[in-house]
């Protein structure tokens, strides 16, 4: 299969090879039989006939030029039909199949234009008239339109095909540079919600910094003057941290507030699957081995916010008799999270990576620390979303 492919694609992108080819080749079937005759007249009107069909795809009405030309001062001359008068139901189709509109209609007309004039011709004399020469003639303009006209309508069929698989491969192009597009957006928007949060994080943090060390700073008022100037530079710098902090990353907010609450954190998920029990899901929630040290609060909320994406995921895609089943599980390198669905969104719509914008924004989390995500359809149905946080962040 693959080698046709191959073959298919080397003679649609090599035209004027192969149209050559089989121009030289026709010569060499009609021609030499006019020379072996002796009438090497005959022999110039065929060749000059069967030669430009080597630009009957590359220029077509090029080519249906010089055979109309050929064909003008061979019914001037009056020399008898050639071999070589192949060529014509086969300009007629190639111009018809890949030249300009107004081409393809001229080569039509003069194409049944050329059949009267034939005919007119070879059955206007006296041995031929009558009748009989009438019907015979008659007869020939017939076949001859025939011909024309089935030569072509197959090659006006060739041409809507072909513009048809165009605008195919046009739209395919034009989707798939709006899918790139929107998932450089939705990564953009990704970075720019995760920026967010992380300002609500450090800003916490900070407050709570600065609170301390201001409380520290008046309770050491007894003590010696250098702890009161220690305390007293970390409550600036804590100041000057989170004023800097919140002029960088706050132009990233669409909003006008700062609020300075913490995120959600992973002691917060008894609460998260609540809601999504509340909504109709049937979700079962184990958590495995104990944590060697807690993740950070960024780690954290990026655990949190892919469980809640896999639910949400769940919900939308799964149909509505699903389970799913989630599975937390504290390893030496950090935590692993498992979320899986019995329901029918691998084979109805799944949410598989670069289709929509919920699994590309688990990328872009996870990958803030040195993480790894794997989602996709399981054998027997369903989908499953695997993650891995490890504990240092980088």
């Amino acid at each position: 299969m693959d080698r046709r492919h191959a073959i298919y694609e080397w003679f649609r992108t090599n035209r004027f090879t192969v149209d050559l080819t089989a121009a030289i080749i026709l010569v060499l079937l009609f021609g030499p039989v006019y020379l072996l005759a002796g009438r090497p007249f005959l022999f110039l009107l065929s060749c000059c006939l069967l030669l430009p069909l080597a630009w009957r795809r590359t220029r077509p009405e090029v080519a249906a030029g010089v055979v109309v030309l050929v064909c003008l001062v061979q019914w001037a001359a009056g020399a008898e039909p050639v071999a070589g008068q192949v060529a014509v139901p086969l300009v007629i189709y190639a111009t018809a199949a890949y030249g300009p509109a107004w081409a393809s209609r001229a080569v039509l007309l003069l194409g049944l234009l050329g059949g009267v004039m034939l005919t007119t011709r070879e059955y206007s004399g006296s041995a031929a008239s009558g009748i009989l020469g009438l019907t015979i003639g008659a007869l020939y303009t017939v076949l001859i339109w025939m011909l024309v006209l089935v030569s072509w309508t197959l090659g006006d069929l060739t041409r809507v095909r072909r513009l048809q698989l165009q605008a195919l491969e046009d739209r395919t192009r034009r989707l798939e540079i709006e899918h790139n597009q929107e998932r450089q957006l939705a990564a953009a928007d990704e970075r720019s919600h995760i920026a967010r949060e992380m300002h609500d994080i450090v800003a916490h943090s900070l407050s709570v910094i600065i609170t301390q060390a201001d409380g520290a700073r008046y309770a050491a008022a007894a003590k010696p003057e250098l702890a009161t100037e220690a305390l007293a530079t970390i409550a600036a710098t804590g100041r000057d941290s989170l004023a800097e902090m919140r002029r960088l990353l706050g132009v990233l907010r669409s909003d006008d507030g700062s609020p300075t609450r913490p995120q959600p954190r992973l002691s917060d998920l008894d609460e998260l699957l609540l809601g999504f029990r509340a909504a109709g899901l049937q979700v079962s929630f184990e958590q495995h081995g104990t944590p060697r040290r807690q993740l950070p609060a960024g780690a954290e909320l990026t655990a949190y916010r892919t469980i809640q994406e896999a639910l949400t995921n769940v919900i939308k895609h799964a149909g509505p008799s699903a389970t799913a089943a989630l599975v937390l599980t504290w390893q030496n390198r950090g935590l692993e999270i498992d979320i899986r669905d019995d329901g029918r969104g691998a084979a109805a719509d799944p949410p598989v990576p670069g289709g929509g914008n919920g699994l590309p924004g688990m990328g872009e989390r996870i990958a803030l620390y040195d993480g790894s995500l794997s989602a996709g359809p399981q054998q027997g149905g369903g989908f499953r979303v695997s993650a891995l946080i490890p504990y240092s962040e980088a």
